[in-house]
């Protein structure tokens, strides 16, 4: 790594001025500054291409000029937008206080009248080369910490992803339903959610929130959540708290997968007519990620084998949802969802359980 000092030496500095003699004497005293980098040019039209192409630490800047002044010249760099700080030094030997206050008003960084005094002018130089090689370091450290900061939400976001996704396995092995199930769940959920023209991002989000739509049946006592048989009203009214549990569980945070997937838990099971649970709402009041997850959840049990229920087949489910369309499933998603049946059923073969053949349509 170069220090400080070999940096300041190998800085490009362009020389402008229409001058030949004026332009030998800058980069004579350059040059015995110990500045080995240094261009120069007579035709001011030239310098914003030639900064665009070395990115000059410092354009010493004549105002005098044919064709294009040096107030033209800066407002040519400003609006090519090459950088934000114009590295400019303007060398003029008019003093006109309008002229220094437009200069500085364009962005010049500093303003010096000939004749100078050589031991002043190197000393200006050196300041601007100092601004200029620690601005550009703080552009540099910015974008590098961008990176790392970008890095590390995809860290952060792929840890809670699979936090969810492990989340979600426990709580499917406490139930008769399998881990392939929310695999199946989650690939159909996304493949619906594009389907019904949700952007790329938010059907992303649904697919991996939706595996925690059941967590909350982590809190319901085995006795019922393993009965096979019809639970009574009581026991009913138990079961049907793992949706506030599966709330509680995810509530609170404002990482955009946790938001998601506690939405989903709080409203898979309510119904496009109003007559589910647990706040009762209908239609487009239920956040359209739950009415997806609702649809693909419901297709899944039905066509999967279970101990207290054999498979339906591909043909009685999607009858089902058919004649639930409008009233306990968002009808328009329930057409996207027959639209994409051979992808749905595509997935459930990637993730089938063992032993468990595709129902035959």
């Amino acid at each position: 790594m170069l220090s400080f000092e070999e940096r300041l030496a190998v800085a490009p500095i362009l020389v402008v001025d229409d001058n030949e003699t004026n332009i030998m004497l800058l980069e004579n005293l350059l040059r015995q500054r110990g500045y080995r980098n240094v261009m120069s040019t007579s035709n001011p039209l030239a310098v914003t291409a030639l900064h665009r192409e070395h990115q000059f630490a410092l354009i010493l800047l004549d105002m005098q000029m044919p064709e294009l002044d040096g107030l033209g010249v800066m407002r040519l760099l400003r609006a090519e937008a090459i950088e934000d700080y114009l590295p400019v030094l303007v060398i003029t030997a008019q003093t006109d206080f309008d002229l220094r206050l437009n200069a500085l008003g364009l962005g010049a960084r500093d303003f010096v009248i000939k004749p100078f005094a050589n031991a002043e002018l190197a000393q200006r130089i050196r300041n601007l080369l100092e601004v200029q090689l620690a601005y550009r370091d703080r552009l540099e450290q910015a974008a590098i910490l961008e990176v790392k900061v970008r890095e590390r939400t995809a860290e952060l976001e792929a840890t809670q992803r699979e936090i969810l996704h492990r989340l979600a396995l426990a709580g499917e092995y406490r139930d008769n339903e399998t881990g392939n199930h929310v695999q199946r769940v989650s690939h159909g959920a996304l493949a619906l959610a594009l389907a019904a023209g949700l952007d790329a991002d938010t059907a992303e989000l649904i697919g991996h929130a939706s595996p925690m739509h059941d967590v909350g049946k982590i809190g319901i006592p085995d006795h019922i959540l393993l009965r096979p048989g019809r639970l009574n009203e009581a026991e009913l009214r138990i079961m049907r708290r793992h949706v506030e549990i599966g709330g509680k569980i995810l509530g609170g945070h404002q990482a955009p997968v946790m938001s998601m997937a506690y939405r989903i838990a709080m409203n898979h099971h309510e119904r496009w007519d109003g007559q589910g649970y647990p706040a009762g709402i209908a239609g487009v009041q239920i956040p359209v990620e739950a009415r997806v997850v609702t649809i693909c959840d419901v297709f899944d049990a039905l066509t999967a084998v279970r101990p207290y229920k054999p498979a339906w087949p591909v043909e009685d489910a999607l009858a089902f949802l058919r004649e639930q369309a409008g009233r306990h499933f968002d009808p328009e998603l329930v057409a996207r969802f027959i639209d994409i049946l051979p992808e749905i059923l595509a997935i459930r073969a990637r993730f089938s359980d063992p032993g468990d053949g595709l129902p035959s349509p």
